[in-house]
C-alpha cells in the first residue's frame, strides 16, 4: 500500500509539474535562476553583515592562489594563467609604488588602452595600490580626452603603445596640467613621456604591501567609466567596490560556470566587458578569451579554436555574424545591451546553431530583453550595474499575479508613461507618474534607495540630479531614469524600443548631439548646428546627421569640415550627412527640434536644402545625388 501511495504521490507530483510548465514555459529556467540568486543574496547578506571587504580584486587574488594554473585569458593565441596576470599586475604595482612614480593610494590613474592583457594587469595592478582607475574610451580625442582627465582628476594617464600618438596633440596640455604620461612600451620618441614596459619586467613580482588598501571599503571608487550621458562632454560614472562586486555574479547567477570558454570583443573600457566580462569571469575562476576588436570573419572559427561557449553581444554583432557562412557551433548568447526581435530572429534562423540563447534573456524568447523576472537587459550603465542586489533593491525580482505562479514582490523598475515631445514623464493630476498598460511603451525607472544607491557622476553633482525623478509615486520617494523605452507584452516579456532626449545609439556605442554639435560649431564658418540620429533599414541603431546654418557670407567646404570632423569626433559620432538649412524650427522653450529631420533623414527627394554625404574615400563631404542615395539604400555603400 505505501508504495502505491508514493506512486500516486510521485505522479500527482508529475503531473502538477507537467500543467505549471504548459502553463508558465519558463517555470524552469525561472527556477534555476532564483536558486542562483538566493546564493548570491545570502553572500551580499553575509557582506553587509560582517562588514568584511570582499572585493573584485580579492576574488582575483583567492582564484590566482587556488588555481595558479588555470588560464584566466587567451589572447592572440597565447594563455595567460591566473597565475601569471596576478604576478604581471603585481610588477605593474611594484612601479607606482616607488616615490618617484608620483602615485599615491586613492589617486585617479587614468587607462587609455585597447583590448590586450596588459590592460586587465595594468587595472588590477593600480587596484592593488588603492587607485582608482579611469576607463577612457580610445575613440576620444583632444578636447575630449582632456575634459575626462579633468572630471576624473587624473593626475597620471597610462597609453597603450599602438594609441601614444592619439595623445601626442595634448601632451603639452597634459604637461601644464601636471598629468603625467607612461606609454607601454619600451621607448618612446615623444619627449616627457615615461616608458613603462622595461620597468614592469625589471620590478619583482612580489605583492606591495597591504598598507596601501588599508583605507578601502565597499563604497570606495573601484572605477570611472565614462558615458556620453544625453548632453555635453561625456561624464564619469562613478562605480564603487560593491557596485563592480554585485556586477561580478551576473554570469553565475544566469547559469555560466568555471568551465566554460567566455568570449570578450567588446572594448574594456565599457563596463559590459569589464565589469560583467572581466570581473564575472573572476568570480567564477573561467577563461577569458580577449580579442583586439570584434571581427565577423574570425568569429566563428575562434569558436572552433577555442571551443568558446559563452559570447557577449550587442545587438549590431548578431547582425554581421548573420552575414557570415553558417556554423555548428554550440555557443551560450549573453546578450548584455538590447537586441531588435528582427536580429535575433534572423540570427536564430541563420545556422548558428547554439546550445542556449541564455543571460539577461535566460529564458529564450526570441526578440525581448527577458522577462520581468530578470529586469530586461539593461543597457544603462547604472541599472546594469547594480541589477544584481540582494533581494530588497528589487530589480532581480520573483513574481506572481493572475497570469503567473509567482508573487511580484520588492518591485524596484517600472515601465511608465513618458512624454517623448517634451522629453519628460507624463504626471496625473496629483503631479505622479503612471505605469503603462501591457503592450504600451514607457520609461524604464529603477527605485534608488540605500540598499540599491546610485553613485552619480564624479564632480557634477547638476547631471547626477538630472538622472533622476523624485516623487515619483509617493512624497519622498526617488528613481532612476534609464534613458530607455521599453514595453511589456501580457506574457511578461520586455522588449526595447529606444532611447530618448539627446542621444543616439551607432556602432555600439552612445553619441551625445550636443557634443557633436558642440564640435561642429568650433568651424568658422558654422554660425549653427543641430544633430540627430537617422534610421536607415537594415543597419542597427540611428547614424548620426547634422542640420547646420552658415554665417553670412560664408561659403560650404567639405574638405574643412570632414577635416574639423574627423580630427575632433571618434568614428562612430561623424554626422555622415549635413543639411544646410537657412533657418532652424524652434520649439516655445527655444529647444531646436528635430522630428520633422528626423523622419525627412537624407531622403533628397522630399529635402529642398543642399545637402552633403560624408565620403571616407574622397576625404570630403560630397554633393549627394541620386546614385549615392540608392548605392547606401541597396548597400552597395556601406556605412
Amino acid at each position: 500500500m505505501l508504495s502505491v501511495a508514493v506512486a500516486a504521490v510521485a505522479g500527482t507530483l508529475g503531473l502538477l509539474l507537467l500543467l505549471l510548465n504548459l502553463w508558465q514555459p519558463s517555470l524552469r529556467a525561472d527556477a534555476l535562476f532564483v536558486l542562483r540568486f538566493v546564493c548570491f543574496s545570502f553572500k551580499m547578506l553575509r557582506v553587509n553583515f560582517t562588514r568584511r571587504i570582499v572585493t573584485v580584486l580579492d576574488r582575483f587574488t583567492q582564484q590566482a592562489e587556488a588555481n595558479p594554473a588555470k588560464t584566466f585569458l587567451l589572447y592572440d593565441g597565447q594563455a595567460h594563467t591566473y597565475l601569471d596576470v596576478d604576478r604581471r599586475s603585481n610588477q605593474v604595482a611594484q612601479v607606482f609604488a616607488q616615490p618617484g612614480a608620483g602615485v599615491r593610494a586613492g589617486d585617479t590613474v587614468a587607462l587609455l588602452m585597447g583590448n590586450e592583457p596588459d590592460f586587465v594587469c595594468v587595472w588590477f595592478g593600480l587596484s592593488k595600490l588603492g587607485c582608482s582607475v579611469a576607463f577612457l574610451n580610445t575613440n576620444l580625442r583632444a578636447r575630449s580626452l582632456l575634459h575626462c582627465l579633468d572630471s576624473s582628476r587624473a593626475k597620471t594617464l597610462i597609453v597603450g603603445a599602438d594609441l601614444i600618438d592619439v595623445v601626442a596633440d595634448i601632451l603639452t596640455n597634459m604637461k601644464e596640467s601636471n598629468i603625467a604620461v607612461w606609454v607601454m612600451a619600451k621607448s618612446c620618441t615623444y619627449q616627457g613621456v615615461n616608458t613603462l614596459t622595461d620597468k614592469v619586467e625589471e620590478a619583482p613580482d612580489t605583492p606591495v604591501s597591504s598598507s596601501w588598501q588599508s583605507t578601502l571599503n565597499l563604497k570606495s571608487t573601484f572605477l570611472y567609466i565614462f558615458t556620453s550621458g544625453t548632453t555635453g562632454l561625456p561624464k564619469a560614472a562613478v562605480i564603487s567596490h560593491l557596485q563592480s562586486l554585485r556586477a561580478s555574479v551576473g554570469f553565475f547567477i544566469f547559469g555560466v560556470t568555471k568551465d566554460d570558454i567566455i568570449y570578450i570583443s567588446l572594448p574594456l573600457y565599457h563596463g559590459s566587458a569589464s565589469l560583467l566580462g572581466i570581473c564575472g569571469c573572476i568570480e567564477l575562476g573561467a577563461t577569458c578569451v580577449l580579442k583586439k576588436k570584434f571581427s565577423a570573419t574570425q568569429f566563428w572559427n575562434d569558436c572552433r579554436k577555442y571551443n568558446v561557449t559563452v559570447f557577449q553581444y550587442i545587438g549590431e554583432l548578431c547582425r554581421y555574424l548573420c552575414n557570415q557562412p553558417q556554423s555548428t557551433n554550440q555557443v551560450i548568447i549573453i546578450p548584455n545591451l538590447y537586441s531588435n526581435s528582427d536580429v535575433v530572429g534572423e540570427f536564430e534562423d541563420g545556422g548558428c546553431n547554439r546550445r542556449k540563447y541564455q543571460g539577461m534573456n535566460y529564458t529564450g524568447q526570441s526578440g525581448s530583453c527577458g522577462t520581468k523576472h530578470s529586469a530586461v537587459s539593461i543597457r544603462t550603465k547604472y541599472l546594469f550595474w547594480n541589477c544584481y542586489s540582494y533581494p530588497a533593491s528589487g530589480v532581480i525580482i520573483l513574481k506572481i499575479n493572475s497570469s503567473n505562479h509567482f508573487v511580484q514582490t520588492f518591485l524596484a523598475y517600472k515601465l511608465v508613461k513618458y512624454d517623448v515631445q517634451n522629453e519628460k514623464p507624463i504626471r496625473n493630476d496629483q503631479g505622479r507618474c503612471e505605469i503603462v498598460n501591457k503592450g504600451e511603451t514607457g520609461l524604464l525607472i529603477s527605485s534608488v534607495t540605500k540598499l540599491n544607491p546610485f553613485s552619480g557622476y564624479a564632480g557634477n553633482k547638476k547631471f547626477s540630479e538630472q538622472k533622476l525623478f523624485r516623487d515619483v509615486f509617493t512624497k519622498g520617494d526617488v528613481y532612476l531614469n534609464s534613458g530607455d523605452l521599453l514595453s511589456e507584452s501580457e506574457d511578461g516579456y520586455i522588449y526595447f524600443h529606444d532611447r530618448i532626449g539627446d542621444t543616439f545609439r551607432w556602432k555600439g556605442e552612445n553619441v551625445a548631439t550636443t557634443e557633436v554639435a558642440e564640435v561642429i560649431e568650433m568651424l568658422d564658418l558654422v554660425e549653427e548646428a543641430n544633430v540627430y540620429g537617422i534610421v536607415i533599414t537594415g543597419y542597427e541603431g540611428r547614424i548620426g546627421m547634422a542640420a547646420i546654418i552658415l554665417k553670412p557670407d560664408q561659403k560650404f567646404d567639405g574638405n574643412k569640415v570632414y577635416n574639423h570632423v574627423v580630427k575632433y569626433l571618434p568614428i562612430y559620432a561623424y554626422p555622415r550627412f549635413l543639411r544646410i538649412q537657412k533657418t532652424m524650427e524652434m520649439t516655445g522653450t527655444f529647444k531646436r527640434t528635430k522630428i520633422n529631420l528626423v523622419l525627412e533623414a537624407f531622403n533628397h527627394k522630399i529635402i529642398n536644402d543642399p545637402l552633403y554625404f560624408l565620403d571616407t574615400s574622397e576625404k570630403s563631404y560630397i554633393s549627394m545625388t541620386e546614385e549615392i542615395y540608392n548605392d547606401i539604400l541597396s548597400f552597395k555603400i556601406k556605412l
